[in-house]
């Protein structure tokens, strides 16, 4: 059973590689969640939207945009489900320990923002949220198991910017940021020992930065721009045992981990002094994360390569379309759609992240009874294509997971924002 276990060493650290974990409700594993400002537009248009503080995040050329200060406190509840079915006929190497149940794990996604105004044309302000995260849980046992049992994954990003506005017709803005991610992942270790679990906690801060732009066209229309860099951590994990006899194979691990860097453009038309319309095209380069190279820092592997797995992320692109409509003093309404690209490709495709393209429907509102507070409330609802399971790796563990996930998503949010 030693030489077992000893084998799927590799698989238990090269969890490390899902340190976002899926069902986050934009592609890949990051949030879209920054504001529920936003949510009612399906996120369309966030380079020029300019609605409230916000923009610090979205675009921090908008700063300069407002007077006085103001701050915001959206929370998004997400609610995703995501099921596992076998391939008919076959199907995987463990399919007679089931499906997993429903791995989809809801979660609450809090932020702050907040922005003043220095002098005529200059502005600061400070995001802190969570770009990327969420969880699964498959329920064991499961056929999949020995790829993966939990994923969780929490993100901090504390983002400073600054903006100034140059004119009538363009500001300019620039920020960085510190950013945290920890995790804990887990999966079977051996079918000898079906309740024998591997668990990988890992963590690490590393800086990063953005910019944008926006410019005044006059007419009511804007165009925003906006870059986000890459982010590089290296990962230290530690590795576990939950079964004592297998307490001698844990050990540190260390892993280089890139999260991507994303470009986008949104335009806007105020169309009279009731319509605005906002319409986005964002990219991200998720071509960063290509393979994974993880080492063991201490124990009987120390200094080894345990693994170094393909996971081909491709390069992906989120449109999105929303309009905003301003029914009386009080009360903007919303809505849009949006489209959003995985980055994962199906040969590729893990139970830790379950991920394919989706289509978002949502809608939103805005109360404003004065000028010094409101009240934003958004829902969306995801479908998700189906994605295909294709995982034939060599071996008894972590054996064939042959099938179709199936996942939706449900958003509701609410923001309070207050201007001094």
């Amino acid at each position: 059973m030693k030489a077992r276990v000893q084998d799927h060493y590799t698989y238990a650290v090269t969890a490390i590689l899902a340190l976002t974990a899926g069902n986050a409700a934009a592609s890949g594993f990051q949030l879209q969640e920054q504001s529920t400002s936003g949510l009612g537009l399906a996120y369309s248009g966030m380079a020029v939207a300019a609605q409230d503080a916000s923009t610090v995040f979205w675009n921090p050329a908008a700063m300069s945009s407002f007077s006085g200060s103001d701050v915001a406190f959206p929370t998004e509840y997400i609610k995703p489900s995501t099921t596992f079915s076998e391939a008919a006929p076959g199907g995987s190497t463990y399919k007679a320990f089931g499906g997993g149940g429903d791995a989809g794990v809801s979660s609450l996604v809090p932020a702050v923002y907040a922005r003043t105004a220095l002098a005529h044309g200059l502005a600061v302000g400070l995001a802190i949220n969570a770009p990327f995260g969420l969880s699964t849980r498959w329920y064991t046992p499961w056929a999949g198991m020995f790829h993966a049992v939990k994923s969780k994954s929490e993100t901090l990003n504390i983002n400073p910017a600054i903006s100034y506005r140059l004119n009538d017709f363009l500001s300019l803005g620039a920020g960085v940021s510190y950013q945290r991610v920890k995790a804990t992942l887990t999966n079977a270790v051996t079918p000898l020992v079906p309740s024998a679990e591997a668990r990988l906690d890992g963590s690490d801060w590393a800086w990063g930065w953005n910019v944008g732009a926006l410019v005044e066209f006059g007419e009511g229309t804007r165009l925003g721009l906006t870059y986000r860099s890459a982010t590089d951590y290296t990962i230290r994990g530690k590795l576990s045992f939950n079964n004592p006899a297998l307490a001698p194979l844990g050990s540190g691990a260390r892993a280089a981990l890139q999260l991507p860097r994303t470009a986008s453009l949104g335009l806007s038309q105020q169309w009279g002094s009731k319509v605005r319309v906002l319409a986005d095209y964002t990219w991200t380069g998720w071509d960063s994360i290509q393979s994974l190279t993880v080492v063991a820092t201490d124990g009987a592997n120390a200094g080894a390569v345990v693994a170094n797995d393909a996971l081909n992320f491709a390069n992906s692109w989120r449109a999105g379309l929303g309009v905003e409509y301003q029914a009386n003093a009080a009360w903007l309404l919303r809505a849009g759609l949006a489209y959003d690209r995985s980055p994962v490709q199906d040969a590729y495709r893990t139970p830790r992240l379950p991920d394919d393209d989706r289509k978002w429907l949502a809608v939103g509102a805005r109360f404003a009874p004065g000028s010094r507070w409101s009240l934003d409330v958004g829902y969306a609802y995801l479908w998700v294509l189906n994605g295909a399971s294709e995982l034939a790796p060599q071996g008894p563990v972590p054996g064939s997971l042959l099938g179709t996930y199936k996942s939706h998503i449900t958003i509701v949010g609410a923001q309070a924002s207050f201007h001094f």
